[in-house]
């Protein structure tokens, strides 16, 4: 159920919350490489379909072994899940699952310069075909810039003494190699407290670029509302988030989604009878999952993840949500 050693992260909690109809039609918005995909379709009865989505050029690749009738790739961005859909003819699904995290294959490819662990080019796009890389944003980023960067995405405290030293650091070289780049860090960090010392100095500002350079944040909310408003009734969708950032996004979404007037305090507290207040479009399914003791020591990239669930009503998407 993996590929390359790769280990999908709450792999049954997942696919259990997506309640898979045999005959159903499902998306994949994350194929990565397919552990949750194959699971879905190991689910699907002969006239059930899947079709999944991914940035990746490798996970296109690993998607081409799959060999299923039943299942479809198209290699897209989030932004790009609607006209997806669109485009195949699917006005309806039954069910979407979001896994935002990067594949271990990723991580391990110094290539893709997306670990400090390897020193590599400082790429860290998910599409290597499109936009700018991480050296290239640092090489072109002012110092707020970075500053902004640092402690909004990668929650950074010390954003900017870092971002002060890749400036610094840019104009004697260009910072073009991951291993450059973990050493001006902890170089800027120096002794300074950081409260958890298991962690290394670097993760929080790899984190920050890798969220930056694909537009994770702002690729994200399009593609709840993308899957979400095409959910039948009672399909569900389920999203796996791996830090504070992502989470807080989905949660929101969903707290707006699950309640009347998309949850607007003001009209909360206008004299209405609960059986007068118009359905909201989702309704959530139970509380967050989290990885258990077990799959955290096997799997301890799976540490942080949380799972999220929600269920389509009967009730019309309003436009307040699109």
């Amino acid at each position: 159920m993996s590929d390359a050693g790769h280990v999908p992260v709450l792999l049954e909690p997942a696919v259990d919350a997506l309640a898979v109809r045999a005959e159903g039609t499902y998306v994949d918005a994350t194929f990565g490489r397919g552990g949750h995909a194959r699971a879905i379709l190991a689910r699907l009865g002969p006239h059930g379909r899947l079709l999944a989505l991914d940035r990746d050029p490798e996970a296109e690749r690993a998607a081409g072994e799959v060999g299923d009738p039943r299942f479809t790739f198209r290699r897209a961005w989030f932004s790009e899940s609607g006209a997806v859909l669109d485009a195949l003819g699917i006005e309806r699904v039954d069910g979407a699952l979001l896994d935002l995290g990067i594949s271990s294959p990723q991580i391990d490819d110094p290539a893709r310069g997306f670990s400090f662990r390897f020193d590599g080019p400082l790429d860290m796009r998910m599409d290597p075909s499109r936009g700018e890389t991480a050296a290239e944003f640092i090489a072109r980023a002012t110092e707020r810039e970075l500053i902004g960067v640092l402690r909004d995405y990668g929650e950074e405290r010390l954003a900017q003494p870092i971002a002060a030293a890749l400036v610094e650091a840019r104009t004697r070289s260009p910072v073009t190699r991951t291993g450059q780049l973990r050493e001006l860090v902890r170089q800027a960090v120096g002794a300074r407290t950081r409260g958890d010392w298991r962690q290394d100095p670097a993760t929080r500002t790899f984190q920050a670029l890798r969220i930056q350079v694909n537009a994770e944040l702002t690729e994200l909310p399009g593609a709840l509302v993308a899957l979400s408003r095409r959910l039948a009734e009672d399909g569900r969708i389920a999203v796996i988030s791996f830090h504070s950032l992502e989470d807080r996004i989905v949660k929101r979404f969903f707290a707006r989604a699950s309640q009347p007037f998309e949850g607007d305090p003001r009209l909360a507290r206008l004299p209405i009878a609960t059986r007068a207040l118009p359905v909201p479009p989702l309704s959530l399914v139970g509380r967050a999952i989290k990885v258990d003791e077990a799959e955290a020591a096997r799997n301890p990239r799976a540490r942080s993840a949380v799972l999220r669930v929600a269920r389509r009503t009967a009730a019309p998407w309003p436009a307040a949500l699109s």
